[in-house]
């Protein structure tokens, strides 16, 4: 029998929303509901296991932490896309990494309702009433007003057409983004220096990588209205977070809605935490019932195809390591 960890299951949804029974007998469980950062504290808790269940990139896996885990076998990621695991490290050390599928219904959702509370003004007026007041601010409309996309891939072209039935004038831009693709959803392509200075809202829905990390920089932050907003559903790291701190504190931009942070969970002293022009969220744009559901009831699936010995989704797209062998 295998021993299987399930890591960072903040909300006790793993053997809620996935039928484990498939593997009685052959596997034992452990489910593991807070969150380690520290690589020792990692490690140690992965040291008893065959495999390892990860939530899209909550517990990064790098060479570091893989070449001390002799036991690990097999890393059963969420999506077909883990930026932090070590894929090189993992195929050198005899690991499989497999994946599932993924709706990517949730963030297009947590997006919209981040702009509609953010422009007006829910959570302050929601908090005003609570506590006994009445209206205390002015809301913004949306309509007539630009939506500035940056990246129009599924979860952006999916926020565009939102827009687009709020009667905004959406634009986008990104670095391979053509006139073309464009206009297919019905939106205007930008040059870069435009697309930020037109933004009312800047909505980020771009995939993090070596060209991508810190894309919305001080530059591009200085070219925005001062009445501006910026929402990132997609990754902390696209944005610039010193830049965006001293925009927002210097009044440079009007307000922030962030739910990917630089670093995650975040620290509790971060100035996020406690700016008044900051609705922050806890990263829950993919975290809904039936996103969970697909994650957890496919790592199941690759599970028991893994101990079957069949073919299963692997993230570097090399064989299946089989389920013998010295690790």
């Amino acid at each position: 029998m295998i021993r299987v960890a399930i890591l960072d299951d903040y909300q006790d949804a793993a053997r809620r929303l996935a039928d484990w029974s498939p593997l009685e007998g052959r596997a034992s469980l452990t489910t593991f509901h807070d969150h380690v950062a520290d690589a020792d504290d990692v490690v140690a808790r992965l040291l008893p296991f065959d495999a390892v269940c990860v939530v899209r990139e909550r517990t990064p896996l790098p060479r570091a932490i893989l070449e001390r885990l002799p036991r690990l076998r097999l890393i059963a990621s969420t999506t077909m896309r883990n930026a932090s695991i070590d894929l090189a490290a993992a195929r050198e050390l005899g690991i499989t990494v497999c994946g599932t599928g993924s709706p990517s219904l949730g963030a297009p959702v947590l997006t919209w309702g981040l702009i509609l509370a953010l422009l007006r003004r829910i959570p302050s007026q929601a908090a005003s009433l609570r506590s006994g007041g009445w209206q205390t601010e002015v809301g913004a409309d949306l309509h007539g007003r630009t939506l500035a996309v940056l990246g129009l891939g599924r979860i952006g072209a999916h926020v565009a057409r939102v827009g687009q039935a709020f009667g905004m004038d959406v634009v986008a831009w990104s670095q391979n983004l053509t006139v073309e693709a464009a206009t297919a959803h019905g939106v205007r392509l930008l040059p870069k220096a435009e697309f930020f200075a037109a933004a009312d809202v800047l909505t980020i829905h771009l995939v993090l990588g070596d060209r991508t990390r810190g894309i919305v920089g001080a530059a591009e932050l200085a070219a925005m209205k001062p009445s501006a907003v910026l929402v990132n559903t997609a990754r902390g790291p696209l944005v610039d977070e010193a830049a965006l701190i001293a925009a927002l504190r210097a009044g440079r931009l009007a307000g922030a809605a962030l739910d990917v942070f630089e670093r995650e969970p975040l620290p509790a002293d971060h100035p996020f935490r406690t700016m008044d022009s900051v609705l922050a969220t806890p990263h829950i744009g993919f975290v809904t019932e039936a996103t969970l559901r697909q994650f957890y009831g496919e790592t199941v699936d690759n599970l028991r195809a893994w101990l079957d010995g069949a073919p299963i989704r692997v993230l570097d797209g090399e064989p299946a390591a089989p389920i013998s062998g010295s690790r």
